[in-house]
């Protein structure tokens, strides 16, 4: 028997409500992160105190104002946008490919960009009379919109089955690293340790100004993502229902996959290959929030920024002294958060 249509408006309000509530929950925790990323450090300042100094609340000593505004503050800004940027790239990518295991550097995006940064880095590093600062993010979306456009065709060629678009973005990623290997084989000895620090990941070269150009991408893509949600939450129901309901499936696909290869292009230009995030922090969005993409693109984004946030943190908390890569620790926590989400979520299809 049917539901009154009452009782549906009102178990429809309380779902709205809670996942409202667990957005809040995860802006709380990421806010929370951030404060205590802005106050790690040897300088013994309190968590009160880096945010007065961030916000211009006190002046401070000249060493405390270049510590927490010149070093710490684009520092943890980059985490957070890097890891919102990346966390709504794969949202989008594993709903436009219908595919749960797509994210940027899985299927070969983010290796794309590496390459396209590692040429202006090697052979073009002021073409044009432009600054890297351009030309980085700028070679790395060109190359990462390549690769995601040849996914979009073997996916019309071949089929969208996750088996066929994995094996050849597992195909597509060996290739891109060979190629990027070739290139650091060509390159001198300068260039060639900035591609390996590229390749780590890492936020040590982060600056204001950078932070600022990914804001940028990351609000104008996101925007643009929710004036989508409808759309790409009919588009998890099936092909053939949301081509029923008006959407244009196509079109859909592709502008998904222009605003994944910028955000991914942008955000492994200043900051280089960091993996996992892409790919777990959906899938948290999606255990806590469902598939309702007006909750769950919002929500993957927090997630992304919170994981690569508190990565920011662990990064210097793990050996005293010593900043590692942040590539490497979202790497090793990574594979098995990964997995325990995995089994996870086994067990409620189980249940």
């Amino acid at each position: 028997m049917p539901l009154p249509p009452d009782t549906l408006a009102e178990g429809y309000r309380r779902l709205w409500w809670r996942r409202a509530a667990l957005l809040l929950v995860l802006s709380a925790a990421l806010l929370f992160a951030f404060v205590f990323d802005l106050s790690v450090g040897p300088m013994g300042l309190g968590w009160w105190d880096v945010v007065q100094l961030a916000f211009g609340w006190v002046e401070g000593d000249a060493a405390q104002r270049v510590i927490v505004l010149e070093l710490r503050l684009p520092y943890a800004l980059m985490a957070v946008l890097v890891g919102a940027s990346l966390g709504l790239a794969g949202a989008e990518m594993q709903t436009a490919l219908n595919n749960p295991l797509a994210s940027p550097f899985t299927l070969g995006i983010g290796a794309a960009a590496t390459l396209g940064a590692s040429l202006v880095i090697v052979f073009a590093p002021n073409l044009a009379g432009l600054s890297q600062l351009i030309m980085l993010p700028l070679a790395a979306f060109v190359f990462a919109a390549a690769s995601c456009a040849l996914l979009l065709v073997v996916g019309r060629t071949l089929g969208t089955e996750v088996h066929t678009l994995v094996l050849f973005g597992i195909a597509l990623l060996f290739g891109l690293n060979a190629l990027v290997g070739l290139v650091q084989f060509m390159a001198d000895a300068e260039a060639v340790q900035q591609i390996v620090f590229w390749t780590l990941g890492s936020l040590a070269r982060a600056s204001l100004d950078r932070a600022a150009l990914l804001a940028v991408v990351l609000a104008v893509c996101l925007l643009f993502a929710l004036r989508q949600a409808w759309a790409m939450t009919m588009l998890r129901t099936g092909e053939d229902q949301a081509r029923s309901l008006g959407v244009p499936v196509g079109r859909l696909r592709a502008a998904v996959l222009l605003r994944v290869s910028l955000l991914t292009g942008v955000a492994t230009a200043f900051v280089g290959e960091v993996g996992f995030i892409g790919l777990v922090g959906p899938h948290i969005a999606r255990l806590l929030l469902g598939e309702h993409h007006r909750f769950f693109l919002p929500g993957s984004a927090l997630a992304g920024a919170l994981l690569l946030s508190l990565a920011s943190i662990a990064s210097r908390g793990i050996l005293p002294g010593v900043v590692l890569p942040v590539g490497l620790v979202t790497a090793l926590v990574g594979v098995p958060l990964f997995v325990g989400l995995i089994l996870a979520r086994g067990k409620r299809a189980g249940l």
